[in-house]
Order: C-alpha cells, then structure tokens, then sequence
C-alpha cells in the first residue's frame, strides 16, 4: 500500500503506468471551508500497481500524474466521475480524456439508478469495503495506514468493475451508449462557472424582470467575490440577504445596512460598496435586457394520464432492455412528451433513448400503439385503424400498473 509524498517517486510511479490501457482514477477532497476543492489525495490503479498520491506534501509536483492524465491512448476509469473531472479541470485547465464513469456504466446495464461504488464493489468485485474512514478530514497529516488502505480500495477493485462492465456493455452492444453519456461529462462547458448565470441556482417565485436583473448582478458579485477569496458562497453572502436585497434594491449605505445578517460594518465597507454597486447596475439595465424568469411548464389538462402511462411504458421498457429508468426520462420529459409530443425536444427523443423508448411513446401518446395484459405480463399491441383497442388496452394497463 503505497504512499507518494515526492516528485521523484511520483515520476516513477508514472513511468510504470505509461503502457496501461487504463487507469482506475479517485480523489479525496476538502470543500466544506473553500470555493473550488482542495484536493487532499489522489489514488491511481494500473492493471498491476496502485498508489496514493499526496498533493498536499511539501516540494511535491504533480505534473507527471497530470501529464498522464492528460494521454488520449489511456482510459480513465472514474465512479460518479463529475467531481473528480471538475478538479482536474481546475488543476489542469483540461479534462482528462477519455473517460469511463462506472456509475453511468452499471445504469446502462441494468444495475439501477445512481448505483454507489460499494453495491458494485461486492457485486462485480466479490469485495467488501472497510467505511469506517469515510467521513474522514483528509487535509489533517500524518495520514494512517487505515485511512490509505480505505483510499486505495476506492481503486483497487474499480479495475475489475471497469473489466466486467465493459465486457457487459461489449457484449449487449451498449459501449455507444456509454461513450453518448460521457460527452456530457467531458465537455468543459459543464465545469466553466459563469458568474451571471449563478442566480439561477436560488430559488425564486418573483418574476418580475427587475427583481431579478438586481438578483443576477449581486449574486454575480457574490460568485467572483467567492472565487477570489477561495471562500464558500454563504461565507460571503447568504442567499437570504441576496433575496432581501434583489426585493428592496437598496441604493444607500444606510437602507443597505438594515437588511437582515448585513449590519453597518458591512455596509461602510468595501464590499457593501460594491454590493451597492450591483444594485445601481440592475436598476440602470434597459426594460428589453431585463432577464425572464425560468417558468415551469403548465401541464395541460388532460394530459397527467398520458403521462402516467407513459411512465409504464417505459418501466417495462427499461426492464425489458435492463437499463435504469432514470437514464433514458425524468418525470418533466414524460410530461412534456405527454403534452407537447415529438416538439418536446427531450433527450428521450434522441439517440439511443429514441430507438429503446421514444418512438413507442410517440406511438402510444398518438394512439397507434397500446398496452394490455397479456399472460399476466404488460405487453406493447398495435392499435386498430380507429385506435379504439389502443385506447381501451391503455386504460386497462394503466388501471392494472396502478398509474404507475
């Protein structure tokens, strides 16, 4: 069980992983008293070695870990990877390439939704993981034996879930299924913050446009402050005092002074002053800049039964195909495909989710296509010219899923 605490050794280590197809990847972090992640330990498995690298010890550079990182001829084997790639993101200013996430991976085939590391450790590894050290400070040092035992079990047997979920997906003929999923994940628009559109994380019920032009540009400076400071957000300005602001749009240091968690310190400072600033720019936005407001789609009337049986269209789809439910529709697709049909535009209406479920559910939604009981088991049936079977099987299943 090793432990790189130098440049030297790290060298080494990497030089050894050079001829690996792949490299199962993790990461221990911080973030509970920063903005971005401290990054406290990171654990790397090859087909034959493993280390714990420590970033955190004194002289140690990391560049020859992220120049392999960085190498487009070795996969990156990540479990619920969007974390980890955000930090390497940030390390690097790239993403590691390419990537295969075995939580995404055991979606496609069929092991649930979202399905923890430990369920595929003991499931695909035959291995049962010691947690005693999961809620551990990793930034405290030394580190123990136990705590890098605990951090290296997070790769050691991710080789061989990596192994078995892709002999799986090769042989369903599901990797291109995969590889769609990981364009998300590898695309760096995911991970680039932009300031102005982080007011869209609070939520809101006011729509009016200058509300929320005021709410966008202090909440603006709230992220770059954060930012700058290395702070969490709340430390700089929680989201309460955001709203009471957007709400009262102070233009004085007195007026700012009395919203609630502020006081006058605050206020006759620097950044009430800039706070005051943002202000004074959403007053001063012109009506036709003014942002709109996120508004959630009505279902129309009628419709919430289409989408019931929608929704059992696609549990016996996905248990037909092995696959979760939560990859190929959400509930907000099933209702927009209820209500509004091939113009709903959802993800379920491309690629591979299309062939496995979206164009039955246009089918069904049109009533050209219908669900019955059949031999105890729910099965899809063709309709009749005039749909009048599609419709009465449909009722039927529905009544016997329970809407469900």
């Amino acid at each position: 069980m090793q432990l790189i605490t130098d440049t030297t050794a790290l060298d080494a280590f990497c030089s050894q992983l050079a001829d690996d197809p792949f490299l199962a990847v993790d990461t221990e972090f911080m973030r509970e008293r920063t903005f971005w992640p401290k990054l406290c330990l990171v654990q790397v498995a090859g087909p034959s070695a493993a280390a714990a690298i420590d970033p955190l010890a004194e002289g140690v550079d990391l560049a020859p870990l992220l120049s392999l990182l960085t190498r487009t001829d070795i996969v990156k084997v990540f479990h619920a990877a969007r974390q980890d790639l955000e930090i390497f993101y940030q390390l690097i200013g790239e993403l590691p390439a390419p990537v295969f996430d075995t939580q995404v991976a055991a979606m496609v085939c069929g092991f649930g939704d979202q399905v923890g590391y430990e369920t595929l450790a003991a499931r695909l590894a035959r291995a049962k993981l010691d947690k005693a050290s999961r809620f551990t400070d990793w930034s405290v040092r030394p580190l123990s034996q136990r705590q890098i035992e605990y951090a290296l079990s997070d790769v050691t047997h991710l080789r061989e879930i990596y192994r078995k979920l892709k002999r799986k997906l090769e042989t369903s003929r599901r990797s291109e299924w995969l590889a769609e999923e990981m364009g998300t994940l590898t695309d760096p628009a995911t991970y680039r913050v932009d300031p102005m559109e982080a007011y869209r994380r609070l939520k809101t019920r006011v729509g009016n446009g200058r509300f929320l032009a005021i709410l966008r540009e202090v909440t603006a400076w709230r992220e770059r402050e954060a930012q700058h400071r290395d702070a969490p957000r709340a430390w700089v300005l929680r989201d309460e005092a955001l709203m009471e602001i957007a709400h009262h749009a102070p233009t004085t240091i007195d007026a700012l002074a009395r919203t609630r968690g502020l006081g006058r310190k605050f206020a006759d400072g620097q950044q009430g002053a800039q706070v005051l600033a943002a202000v004074r720019r959403g007053l001063e936005l012109p009506e036709a800049e003014l942002p709109v407001a996120s508004v959630r789609r009505e279902t129309p009337r009628g419709t919430g039964p289409i989408a019931d049986l929608l929704k059992v269209l696609l549990k016996l789809k996905c248990e037909e195909e092995d696959v979760a439910q939560r990859l190929v529709a959400s509930a907000d697709d099933l209702e927009a495909l209820a209500a509004l049909g091939e113009a709903a535009g959802v993800p379920a209406l491309h690629g591979w989710r299309r062939s496995l479920f979206g164009e039955d559910a246009l089918r069904l939604r049109d009533g050209r296509i219908g669900l019955a009981v059949r031999g105890g088991k729910l099965a899809v049936v063709e309709a009749r010219d005039d749909g009048a079977t599609a419709k009465a099987e449909a009722a039927a299943a529905v009544q016997a899923g329970g809407g469900h």
